[in-house]
């Protein structure tokens, strides 16, 4: 069938709006009618090819729309369901059935190299194949995934806010409530307050913890962590000394922290700031083949640093918890959003890195 698309034809291009041609859902796949896909960072380095999913691609990885249409042995939806779409996972391996999709060892090849699982495309124009992102490609009017992508939600919440459970605010959430685990009281530092940064300040306030400190360079997003947790701010703009400033307000390093920014510079502060027996986690997504240089010793003293991949979560199960969190007034993410239409993206692209807006939400008519 054609729908129209967002598509990314070369490196570093804007998004064009054009019409392809989506196939129809092969075994235990859906075609998903969007309704609203959430812009997230790893869009924006893909079309910029710091990871090199192979061009023309249709990107988009926070979908949330009806379900169309499906395949032969879906049996987690049905035609009318409304749902959110997550990653890729195979369903096979070790790591997936040990309840770990998030560590699939085909994870790359799933979510990045612009096939489906069976190494085909459901994506083309004139002949020539468009990769898939993520499984989804959600910048579009209609996506075909597989249903281990497609997370079921109520039909009571608006289904125009719920895009980017499906990887920004999973992430974030995730990498305190499913990968550090704080203990109640404890202290965290979440270094960068973009939409995954602010995520894991509300879900440290879930979760109890009782100094919470926000590191951006921009006041107004340290103005907002404030509103939705934070119980201390620093922006190093400011002339701070960061680790010195932690110090003054734990005494010794704080027992959790959390780097989004993709700075190989800010991770090094993000594990220097931590107290013995302090443990690190690393979501950001820098460029492949970033380094970043840190004190052996500082290590040796019990302190952990951990990678994260979408908020070490199974979204079939983490996402309704978020959805319950946020019926109930406990995880307020849609202070965090900004709605632009699907013609807009390149717009609003320009806002999310140029820090104007935290998280922008696509609608699609």
């Amino acid at each position: 069938m054609l729908t129209k698309a967002a598509v990314t034809y070369g490196k570093g291009e804007n998004f064009k709006i054009d019409e392809i041609n989506i196939d129809d859902p092969k075994d235990g796949e859906v075609l998903i009618r969007i309704k609203a896909v959430g812009i997230c960072h790893t869009d924006l380095i893909v079309r910029d090819q710091y990871y090199p999913v192979p061009l023309p691609a249709v990107l988009g990885h926070e979908g949330a729309g009806i379900v169309e249409k499906v395949g032969n042995g879906v049996t987690s939806v049905q035609p009318g369901d409304h749902v959110v779409l997550s990653f890729s996972s195979c369903g096979e391996c070790k790591k997936c059935l040990s309840g770990d999709p998030y560590a699939c060892d085909k994870f790359f090849e799933l979510n990045f190299t612009g096939k489906m699982g069976d190494g085909t495309c459901r994506l083309h124009q004139h002949d020539q194949d468009i990769s898939n992102f993520f499984g989804q490609s959600s910048f579009s009017h209609f996506s075909v995934t597989s249903q281990r992508n497609v997370v079921k939600v109520p039909k009571d919440v608006p289904l125009e806010l719920l895009g980017p459970l499906g990887c920004g605010i999973q992430t974030g959430s995730g990498a305190v409530l499913n990968k550090l685990k704080p203990a109640e009281g404890s202290s965290i530092a979440v270094f960068g307050c973009g939409s995954v940064g602010l995520s894991a300040i509300m879900a440290a306030k879930v979760a109890n913890c009782t100094t919470i400190i926000a590191i951006d360079l921009k006041d107004s997003r340290l103005e907002l962590a404030k509103e939705l947790g934070a119980t201390h701010t620093i922006n190093p703009k400011d002339g701070n000394n960061i680790i010195e400033k932690i110090n003054g307000i734990m005494g010794d390093g704080v027992d959790y922290s959390i780097e989004t920014t993709s700075i190989p510079a800010v991770l090094r502060q993000a594990v220097d700031c931590l107290s013995t027996l302090g443990k690190a986690a690393v979501v950001g997504a820098p460029a492949v083949g970033t380094e970043v240089n840190l004190d052996v010793n500082t290590l040796l003293f019990e302190r952990a640093v951990t990678g994260v991949l979408l908020g070490s979560a199974v979204p079939q199960i983490f996402i309704p918890k978020l959805i319950n969190l946020y019926r109930n007034g406990k995880f307020p993410f849609d202070k965090l959003v900004k709605f632009y239409a699907l013609e807009e993206i390149n717009e609003a692209s320009a806002d999310s890195e140029e820090g104007v807006t935290i998280k922008p939400i696509l609608k699609i008519s």
